[in-house]
């Protein structure tokens, strides 16, 4: 049975994209690790796998579900990153009806926009601030906002430099404050309207973006200043996005693209666990 495969990215946050229409590949954590592994696998950042929202009997207006893994193989809700890629290719492939449509996630249904530049816009819904709670880097402590964009973030603005940050090692935080793991993002402000940042993401490590990431980071900043309304770009390591706010509703525009497309061969796949 061939597999076939896309790698595609949104500002260097790249993915396995499975096309699975019908739900029949056995998607299995090891499977997933492997696809991710850049050595013995495509390499990647997680798998995005393309099926009917039907197909695995979840909830969704939306024809089409991302079916989301971080790269050791968990279930993640949702990947605003891997969101424009997983649009732009239903687009392209005439998957979906017009520029809008909606997408199904375990974070909800999410309307995406595809432009004619190929950038791709998501409403990501709310932005929730959680409360407050500390990351730990190399034993120097980071107070941070805590934020749900429909999966936990914790964003630290810092004074120095983020680039200056060891992120080689996963950021201490609090297990009991999120019990379930939480992505960890590290914030310098620009000037108004504009962000760096970088990121530690459960599951998959630092990587060069994390679009819910980017939105965590401008909700956390705008409630620092007290507000929860407002727009900004954030510089990331792999390029740029821009993030709108209001108040109940946040959206997130950037890039997307692919690189390569093939077929996995059948005695691999089938090796993996």
């Amino acid at each position: 049975m061939a597999i076939e495969f896309l790698k595609g990215h949104g500002t260097q946050n790249d993915f396995v994209l499975l096309p699975d229409p019908d739900g029949r590949l056995e998607l299995t954590p090891g499977r997933v690790a492997a696809l991710c592994d850049r050595r013995r696998g495509l390499g990647a950042d997680g798998v995005l796998r393309v099926v009917r929202s039907t197909a695995l009997g979840l909830p969704s207006e939306g024809e089409w579900f991302m079916d989301y893994r971080n790269a050791d193989g968990s279930v993640a809700e949702m990947c605003g990153n891997g969101m424009r890629v997983f649009a732009r290719y239903l687009a392209e492939r005439g998957l979906a009806e017009g520029p809008e449509f909606l997408v199904g996630s375990r974070a909800g249904d999410k309307p995406v926009v595809v432009h004619p530049d190929g950038t791709v816009t998501v409403h990501m819904g709310p932005a929730s601030v959680t409360g407050a709670s500390v990351a730990i880097v190399d034993g120097r402590d980071f107070s941070g906002v805590a934020v749900n964009v429909g999966n936990p973030h914790l964003v630290s603005v810092v004074d120095g430099d983020v680039a200056e940050l060891d992120l080689r090692e996963e950021p201490r935080y609090d297990e009991d404050f999120f019990p379930e793991g939480v992505n960890l993002e590290f914030v310098n402000p620009l000037g108004e309207g504009a962000l760096r940042m970088r990121v530690y993401e459960r599951g998959v490590g630092e990587t060069r973006s994390c679009g819910t990431g980017t939105v965590a980071a401008v909700a956390a900043a705008l409630h620092l200043a007290g507000t929860d309304t407002g727009e900004s770009t954030v510089d990331v390591p792999g390029g740029r996005v821009t993030v709108t706010m209001k108040r109940g509703e946040s959206t997130l525009t950037g890039p997307a693209e692919f690189v390569a497309r093939g077929e996995l061969v059948d005695e691999w796949w089938a090796a993996q666990e």
